[in-house]
């Protein structure tokens, strides 16, 4: 078995290009041949060995527009390349990966795992529509990170019948207990509500910064991360006379991340949008045994992998007063707050695990290769 993931860009920033990489090294650790090809950030292209069953490709990006890396080079690259592959795996959205796939005369079994719809770019999406419409009639399986978005994208509602859920895993968060302790006793033992993610207007933080106003002294905000709206979010928390109550901390480092996930009582996605499809960090909380406060946006996947009750509470979108009463709900005693830890590291352990996610895609390879 050959596999080849399609993924968006290297290096790893986001969700869509970290699942595919950890399908690549996943697999590949198995002795299973699995290469990736992607746009490069930056610099020319090259071919890494990341192991000896897995190689990356990235191909060099002239320039980015409309959030997709435009990389010429990998239409000639994959038509030279795609006819050693069982299976092209592609991951969606990546109009330069699907025009790739187009060009290439590939004939073998394609599988598109549907990461999200096509949110921001609504008039290009009319342009880009019939080759989505053509990736999709291509796909021998498509994948979907969730049972929600399977079943409410309107995109995806003619190919249900070859489409399956195979939710995003990851390895646990692992924190260092010496620092996770320092960083309590840097916010003096407060109870610490931490969030993760791009400061961007569909994270929804200026709602969780207006959540802070509903919570007492016993509670900080830790909002990790950097973007555009950095400076309205500073600006906000200045306005409120709230600089004591909510932290923007900039990138955290990767080796500190894990920390933070130990450190704090409750993990926030104050998500508003239905361009956050599944919500990894949500996942990554979990994985620490860290309750969930999200929200219901309407087809996406978020409040599904934080099961309501159970590893958390989900709310209302934009509503800053219900997530901070969810916050306030889950460390209202002692009781209450392990039950909802409890909760959320077991429904980690039994669905969003790396190891079962390489598992359950492994699968989907066979079966889509024994279905000649």
């Amino acid at each position: 078995m050959k596999i080849l993931q399609l993924g968006k860009f290297y290096p790893v920033k986001g969700g869509v290009e970290k699942v595919a990489y950890d399908l690549m090294t996943g697999l590949s650790a198995q002795g299973i041949r699995c290469d990736m090809m992607c746009a490069t950030v930056s610099g020319t292209g090259r071919t890494r060995s990341i192991n000896p069953y897995a190689h990356l490709f990235t191909c060099h990006t002239w320039f980015e527009c409309a959030a997709t890396m435009i990389a010429p080079t990998m239409l000639t690259k994959l038509r030279k390349e795609c006819a050693a592959y069982d299976i092209l795996h592609i991951h969606h959205p990546d109009p330069m990966a699907c025009l790739a796939l187009l060009l290439s005369g590939y004939k073998g079994k394609v599988i598109v795992h549907w990461h999200s719809d096509i949110q921001k770019q609504k008039q290009l999406l009319k342009l880009y529509k019939p080759m989505q419409d053509w990736l999709l009639k291509r796909a021998d399986l498509v994948i979907g990170t969730s049972p929600v978005y399977l079943s409410q994208s309107p995109f995806l509602q003619a190919v249900r019948g070859k489409a399956v859920c195979l939710p995003i895993g990851v390895d646990a968060m692992e924190p260092r207990p010496e620092f996770a302790e320092v960083i309590r006793e840097k916010y003096r033992r407060r109870k610490i509500v931490f969030t993760l993610g791009r400061l961007v207007a569909y994270k929804g933080y200026n709602h969780l910064v207006e959540a802070a106003r509903y919570l007492d002294d016993s509670y900080v905000v830790l909002i990790g991360g950097t973007g555009a709206l950095q400076g309205a979010l500073q600006a906000q928390i200045e306005q409120g006379a709230l600089q004591d109550k909510v932290k923007l901390l900039g990138r955290i480092p990767d080796n500190d991340l894990p920390s933070y996930y130990g450190a704090c009582s409750v993990f926030c996605l104050s998500s508003v949008m239905k361009t956050e499809a599944f919500g990894i960090v949500q996942v990554e909380a979990m994985s620490c045994g860290k309750p969930v406060v999200a929200t219901r946006i309407p087809q996406s996947g978020v409040s599904w992998v934080n099961a309501h009750g159970v590893s958390g509470l989900n709310v209302e979108p934009g509503n800053a007063r219900a997530l901070a009463e969810a916050i306030k709900e889950i460390t209202r005693d002692e009781h209450t707050y392990q039950a909802y830890s409890e909760g959320a590291r077991k429904r980690y352990e039994e669905l969003f695990t790396k190891r079962e996610m390489i598992r359950k895609c492994l699968e989907l390879y066979e079966g889509v290769l024994n279905n000649e």
